[in-house]
């Protein structure tokens, strides 16, 4: 295959998957966090109070964290083709009910399982993996995760105006009900459009299913240690809706959700023991091996660059309204150019990451998105909108790059499971979401910056000091048992 992607050239198979499954991709978000740029609009139908409008944003994010291991677990088993399909359709109806719900208590719920859809992302990564050789799939990938993460921007170009022509309150009901229904008639076509792989390639599964095989004591111990965010993610959504936040559930309510999260990350470690307890007694050999602390960095970094991305975006039109009092419309598209520019900006940074290396290209943006958002944190009500607007897409730009590094380097450390790598780097995006919507919450916006700008610290000195660049092939085993080298350069 020719090492330069051309994105035009149609009457390549691989071309049209990619160009099926980034719009596919494009759909979820449509759906997912059309919230954000619609909240003003259901904010004053229903005169939900300031932390009511930003627990649902909350909600929003969470239910995606275990979503993204399950479905990654699921698609490396079912294939992308049957997954999408499955997301777009039950995603498309949980919104179409949020649309019409009437009670805070029904959006709070139906928004929390609303999430579910979010994990559409991991379904495309195993999919674009699939049909791109490692010499494109910076490229590749930045295209369909920059192209698809367009969704929010064009929820926000296009969902606010649907509400506020239909002269109403019940405005933002018909918006949410017209996106819901494009993404269920996507997800059917995209099902009859595509397949799995290229003919006569081979779908690579995992061994076992339930938790990820590392190959190593080290990398078992620190996989069970990676889970434990997952579950402090869940578990401050059910302290910021307890009585001591939101009092939304009792303080019974509160202390069961903390019982049953520990009940559930008891039942994961022990399903990653069953998974990996062998490599205790019979060493997995070298040419099989490779190193679970590059995930668990991956990790890390995903959850600044899109855990960044999903927080400024859910809170950006709030923060322009309150803080510059401009118009709710103006303050929707002002919000949409920050996801805007993951058209160019995600797929800029895959493609440098094929250029120059993944290491130094997620150096590089690391530094951008630490310097942006400290800047931000000097933010004032007394600073011109314009000067605001413009920093705001500087760091865009860097966290949006560093996305498509993450993901330039997902496919290239173990075939068979880039669906459950894929899946728990994209739930600590959805942690990092979580984490930083919550802090958004309980401080001024410009702390709120600030704080991200701390993290961002923090991960790019583990980056400089401790991820390797990947090298060489990496080793899979076919179905009959024979052995495949894997190009990763």
């Amino acid at each position: 295959m020719d090492s330069k992607l051309n994105i035009f050239a149609l009457s390549r198979p691989n071309i049209r998957i990619l160009h099926y499954t980034w719009f596919a991709f494009f759909m979820t978000f449509v759906v997912w966090l059309g919230l954000g740029p619609m909240m003003p609009f259901i904010q004053d139908a229903l005169g939900l109070t300031n932390q009511q409008a930003k627990v649902l944003l909350i909600l929003n994010v969470a239910m995606t964290i275990p979503a993204r291991i399950i479905v990654g677990m699921l698609v490396d088993k079912l294939g992308p083709r049957i997954m999408y399909t499955a997301i777009l359709t039950l995603g498309g109806l949980i919104s179409i009910a949020f649309a019409w719900a009437d009670s805070y208590e029904q959006l709070a719920l139906l928004r929390f399982l609303s999430g579910f859809i979010g994990a559409g992302f991991v379904v495309g990564i195993r999919m674009i993996g699939e049909w791109f050789p490692a010499k494109q799939t910076g490229l590749a990938q930045g295209i369909y995760g920059g192209w698809g993460n367009f969704g929010s921007a064009g929820a926000a170009l296009t969902l606010p105006f649907i509400a506020a022509n239909m002269g109403d309150a019940d405005g933002w009901r018909y918006a949410l009900t017209f996106a819901s229904v494009a993404a269920i008639t996507y997800g059917l076509i995209y099902f009859f459009i595509v397949s799995d792989t290229p003919k006569g390639s081979t779908y690579f599964k995992p061994k076992k299913m339930g938790a990820m095989e590392v190959t190593s004591v080290g990398d078992l111990i620190l996989y069970i240690l990676m889970n434990i965010p997952l579950f402090l993610a869940l578990a401050v959504l059910a302290w910021k809706l307890s009585p001591a936040q939101m009092n939304l559930i009792d303080t019974a309510t509160t202390y069961l959700v903390y019982l049953i999260l520990a009940g559930i990350y008891a039942m994961q470690v022990w399903k990653i023991w069953h998974v990996n307890s062998h490599i205790l007694k019979k060493p997995v050999p070298t040419l099989h091996r490779y190193k679970f602390k590059q995930v668990a960095i991956l990790d890390w970094a995903y959850l600044v660059t899109f855990g960044t991305e999903l927080a400024v975006v859910s809170m950006l039109a709030m923060f322009y309204v309150s803080w510059f009092d401009i118009p709710k419309v103006t303050a929707a598209l002002l919000a949409g150019i920050y996801p805007f520019i993951n058209l160019f900006a995600r797929p800029g940074g895959g493609w440098i990451s094929d250029k120059i290396g993944r290491k130094l290209t997620l150096g590089i943006v690391f530094t951008g998105i630490t310097g942006s958002f400290l800047v931000l944190g000097f933010v004032d009500k007394g600073w011109p909108v314009w000067v605001v607007v413009g920093i705001t897409i500087v760091a865009g730009i860097f966290s949006k790059a560093g996305s498509g590094a993450v993901y330039a380097m997902v496919p290239l450390i173990q075939r068979r499971m880039t669906g459950q790598i894929a899946g728990m780097a994209g739930a600590f995006g959805n942690v990092g979401a979580v984490m930083f919507l919550t802090v958004n919450s309980l401080v001024d916006y410009n702390d709120f910056f600030l704080f991200i700008g701390i993290v961002a610290a923090i991960i790019f000195v583990v980056i400089l000091f401790f991820l390797d660049e990947p090298e060489g092939q990496m080793t899979e085993v076919m179905p009959d048992g024979t052995v495949q080298m894997i190009d990763v350069k």
